[in-house]
């Protein structure tokens, strides 16, 4: 039953002079189509969007009663899919630089780990009886060292993946026009 009702996502939207001022940020000074759009628009998306799953559609389905208003809907169109392309980059270049910090996490405690493994069996012979508890201690301190840079790089890709695809989806979506002229 929940795959009948995540394949397509319909946002309802209209473009009615009062509606397009909830829209945007009231306090941009930018062209109505360069403006920012508002947190509440904004949360409005995201929460149609909470179900989204992998292959959903997103459709935007926006409605306009008089024949002014039907130029309203060429200037959300474009603001909608700036304001979600802006976002994607972002979260593009948020995703770079968790991966670059991981690998470089992962280096310098690779380094770290051939550091104690290779100095210390040298510095110390194998017929000292210290020899064993360092050498057992250093086994566990290594695999300490290594487990977060790991953790992240093989458990922590996915919510970043997640975001970019939906805003893309988001950026992208179809946008049905709806004429209710009476």
């Amino acid at each position: 039953m929940s795959k009948l009702l995540t394949k397509k996502i319909t946002i309802f939207l209209s473009a009615d002079a009062n509606a397009m001022q909830e829209y945007y940020n009231g306090h941009d000074p930018a062209p109505l189509y360069k403006r920012q759009l508002s947190h509440g628009f904004e949360n409005y998306i995201f929460n149609s969007v909470a179900a989204i799953k992998r292959h959903t559609q997103v459709i935007y389905n926006v409605c306009y009663k008089e024949e002014e208003e039907k130029e309203n809907v060429e200037t959300l169109t474009y603001s909608i899919r700036h304001h979600f392309q802006e976002k994607k980059a972002l979260k593009e270049a948020e995703f770079e630089k968790f991966k670059r910090r991981s690998y470089m996490l992962l280096f310098m405690s690779l380094a770290v780990v051939i550091l104690f493994q290779g100095l210390v069996p040298y510095i110390l012979n194998a017929d000292h009886r210290i020899h064993s508890g360092l050498s057992n201690s250093l086994d566990v301190l290594c695999w300490v060292i290594l487990w977060r840079p790991i953790d992240k790089l093989i458990f922590s890709w996915n919510p970043y993946l997640k975001d970019i695809s939906i805003l893309d989806r988001l950026a992208k979506a179809e946008i049905v026009v709806i004429d209710n002229e009476e």
